[in-house]
Order: C-alpha cells, then sequence, then structure tokens
C-alpha cells in the first residue's frame, strides 16, 4: 500500500518489511480464532435448531452478576458488553499503531485504503436504506451492515486455503480496523439514548489516570491495569454508553514509542498478548450466543419479505462490495496512482466480497436496534445470509486466482540463505530507474521511532 511521490504510487504494493512481519504475526493469531469462530457460530445454529433449544435460549438468557451496581446481566449481555470490549481494545490498539508507525501515518499510503474503507461503511448504509424504506420500512437498521469480521474473513480462507498475498491480507486487515473504529463511533453517538454525567466523569478520569502510569510514568504490571481496566468498563456501563467504547479508548491510550529498557512497543506486545484471548475466547462465545437463530424456510422467507433484514442482507453482500471496489477504483484514478503489478482489479473484487462477511459487529450492533426478540431473529438471519453469499462469492473468485497466489507467496517468503529476511527484501539494482518493488523496503519504513511516537 505504498508508494513514491503522487505519479509512482502504488496501491496495494509489496509492504515494508517490518510492516510485513507485523501484519503476519496478528493474521496468523485470527487466523486460528476465525477457524474457532466458524466453529462457534455453527455450533451455535445447531444448537438452536435442535430439540436441545430450549436449553439454549435458558443458557443465553440466564443472569448474574451485581445488581446493585447496575450490572446483573445475562450471559449474552456480559459476552456482547464484557468480552467484546476486549476485541475492540485490540482493535483501538492495532489502529493507534497504524496511525503512528503503520501504513496509515503517511497520508500517501493511507489515502486509498481509507477512501476503499469509508466507503466500504457508506454505500453499504445507503443500499440498506434504499432498500428498506422503498419497500415502507425505516432507517433503522443503517449500521447493521457496515462492519467486516475481519476474524470470519481469515477462517473463510484458511478453509478453502488460499494464499493471499500478504498485501490484499493488510489491505482485508486495514478495512477491518477503519470498520471498527466507525462502529464504535456508530455506537457510542448514535446508540447512547441517557447519559449518566458522574459515571462517565468517573470513566473519563479512570482513562486519565490510565494514560498517566502507561504513557507518562510507563509503569509495568497487569496488576496495576487489570483493576484499573475493570472499574473503567464498569463506569463507562453504568454511564450509558456502550461498555465496549472503554477498550477501545483504552487501547488507543497504549504507548507506541519503543520501550527504553525492553526495546519494544507497548501497543504491539499488548495486543500480541491479548489478541489469542479476543480471537479464541471472547469472540466466539460472543457468536456463541448471538448466532443461534432458528433456521427455516420461513426464516428466510422472512428475510426476503421484510425490508429492513432484506436491506441488511443487501447491505453486507452488495453494498460492501460496491463500496469498498468503487472507492478503490475511483481512489486510484483520481489520485493518479497505479495498482501493484502483481494484481488485477478481480483480486480487489474478491476482497472487497470478503469484507461483506459482517458477522461479529453486525450482530452487536443489531442487538442494540432491535431489541425485540422477534425483529431480532429476522435480522441476525439477515447478516448470517448476507455474509453467507458474501463468503461464497468470494471463494469463488479467490480461488479461481489462488495459483497465482500461490507463487505471489512462495516468492514472498523464500529465505535461500536462511537469515529469517526472505530474499525479495535483500535484492538490491543498480539501475535507478528500477522497478520498486525490486528495490529493498527500508529507511523510513524500518520501524525506527519517529518523534511522532507517543
Amino acid at each position: 500500500m505504498t508508494g513514491g511521490n503522487r505519479k509512482d504510487r502504488t496501491f496495494l504494493d509489496r509492504l515494508p518489511l517490518p510492516e510485513r512481519t507485523f501484519v503476519t504475526d496478528a493474521l496468523r493469531t485470527e487466523t486460528v480464532g476465525g477457524m474457532v469462530l466458524l466453529a462457534a457460530a455453527t455450533a451455535a445454529l445447531v444448537w438452536a435448531n435442535t430439540p436441545l433449544s430450549s436449553a439454549y435460549e435458558s443458557i443465553r438468557d440466564f443472569h448474574f452478576g451485581i445488581d446493585a451496581l447496575g450490572l446483573d446481566l445475562s450471559v449474552a449481555h456480559w459476552t456482547a458488553d464484557g468480552l467484546l470490549a476486549i476485541f475492540f481494545f485490540v482493535a483501538g490498539a492495532e489502529l493507534k499503531r497504524e496511525l503512528v508507525v503503520g501504513e496509515l501515518r503517511h497520508r500517501r499510503t493511507a489515502v486509498l485504503p481509507v477512501i476503499a474503507a469509508v466507503c466500504g461503511m457508506a454505500v453499504p448504509a445507503l443500499l440498506y436504506g434504499l432498500v428498506a424504506t422503498s419497500r415502507g420500512g425505516t432507517w433503522n437498521g443503517w449500521a447493521v451492515p457496515m462492519a467486516t469480521d475481519i476474524a470470519f474473513a481469515l477462517g473463510v480462507l484458511a478453509v478453502i486455503d488460499t494464499h493471499l498475498p500478504s498485501a490484499l491480507r493488510a489491505f482485508l486487515l486495514t478495512l477491518a480496523i477503519v470498520d471498527d473504529l466507525g462502529a464504535i463511533l456508530v455506537i457510542a453517538v448514535f446508540y447512547t439514548s441517557t447519559i449518566s454525567f458522574p459515571a462517565l466523569i468517573g470513566a473519563a478520569l479512570g482513562l486519565g489516570l490510565f494514560f498517566h502510569l502507561h504513557t507518562r510514568r510507563c509503569v509495568h504490571g497487569w496488576y496495576w491495569y487489570l483493576p484499573l481496566a475493570l472499574v473503567i468498563w464498569g463506569l463507562t456501563h453504568a454511564s450509558g454508553v456502550h461498555a465496549t467504547v472503554a477498550g477501545v479508548a483504552m487501547g488507543l491510550l497504549l504507548r507506541v514509542a519503543k520501550d527504553g529498557e525492553r526495546g519494544r512497543r507497548p501497543a504491539e506486545h499488548i495486543a500480541h498478548l491479548v489478541r489469542p484471548l479476543s480471537a479464541g475466547v471472547a469472540i466466539p462465545l460472543f457468536a456463541l450466543f448471538a448466532a443461534g437463530v432458528s433456521v427455516s424456510g420461513d426464516t428466510f422467507g422472512d428475510v426476503v419479505s421484510n425490508p429492513e433484514p432484506l436491506g441488511v442482507a443487501v447491505g453486507l453482500a452488495a453494498g460492501k462490495v460496491l463500496g469498498i471496489f468503487g472507492g478503490s477504483y475511483l481512489a486510484v484514478r483520481f489520485t493518479g496512482a497505479r495498482l501493484s503489478r502483481d494484481l488485477v482489479w478481480a483480486d480487489v473484487l474478491a476482497v472487497a466480497m470478503l469484507a461483506g462477511i459482517g458477522f461479529t459487529v453486525s450482530l452487536l450492533i443489531g442487538e442494540l436496534v432491535y431489541p425485540s426478540p422477534e425483529d431480532l431473529e429476522h435480522i441476525k438471519a439477515a447478516v448470517l445470509l448476507g455474509s453467507l453469499a458474501s463468503a461464497l462469492l468470494a471463494c469463488v473468485l479467490l480461488r479461481a486466482r489462488n495459483s497465482k497466489y500461490r507463487r505471489l507467496y512462495e516468492e514472498e517468503n523464500l529465505d535461500v540463505n536462511a537469515d529469517g529476511i526472505p530474499d525479495i527484501y535483500q535484492r538490491h539494482t543498480a539501475a535507478p530507474d528500477a522497478p520498486s518493488r525490486n528495490r529493498p523496503r527500508h529507511g523510513g519504513d524500518s520501524g525506527t521511532p519517529s518523534t511522532r511516537e507517543r
């Protein structure tokens, strides 16, 4: 996603080595988590459509907690408000890293994927509105089809055994990060009905203490931060703001500059430690208690016949691909950039289709928008239908291009001298006008801290 000046800017070019290493490490965990997520979603669907469905509903709706603190919540509510705060914490940490030392820190590298991501949120919302209102529905669920589920998408890639190049995987990750930020802003702004200002001020003071300890004093030790994080989460929940906002706020406050004693970036290190908990436990448990809908001909018939569910399904399956692909194409065209010579526009189309898998955050927003169990069942079925259609269409294109992807993957990972650095990053050329993809990508992208790092 990098390039030089305006006239030679390249879209989806080979990543700098430090960025490629980070993306590979992050997505390796997400891929395993995606497989667990697929298993959890499948288990939920099977469980909810067997004679044991009453047991599923009983466990999902079972309440526990501290009533005096307003925390007597159902199991489903705990997974949505509590466990997903961990997911958004990791998302916040990843966004902070990308903005400070990653591919989003330079305008020239950020503009193309960000435009694609923003279009990938706006077009599904608009398409939802057009479909729903044209059939007599409302705009209430416009935010449901906005999100991309990176874990689910990577699980699909693992199932079909595709060798997607790192540039396309990084593009998918960027789309998901921007989507997560958009989702948390939508939740905070549009789905907060009443606010308790004393609790909100308390949460803000807690975040200030978190920032002071972590960034100003550089205090180490999880035993400082875990109790503080629980207090911040509890106060955020009590304030009326959705509790997941606390997670992304703490993630954004993590320090990115390298630790003087340990030589590592705390935001990267903490995200690396927490990501398995997020991808392997938090998201699958949320899916287990959110994806259990009754599946029948009548269910999907209701999706097609009711305006809001149909808008959600169309928004995911068609809106995402139109928004991301169209945004990418127009951004490249009007910024004077060019697509990487290793890829074709069909590759961008396939990733745009894959981004139509909006499972986790779409289900979360659906629960906020539609408190009625009957309406929520239809919305959940629409999310599943739209995500399934996106996954199947993406699989067709990705498998058709997999031989090309395999060659690129092998070239990216070839390390003949076994020094731990792929040979493609060690090719030097004497010709000053040689193609940029044959030159090592170090220097400013080497991961050296800049004065912007905090």
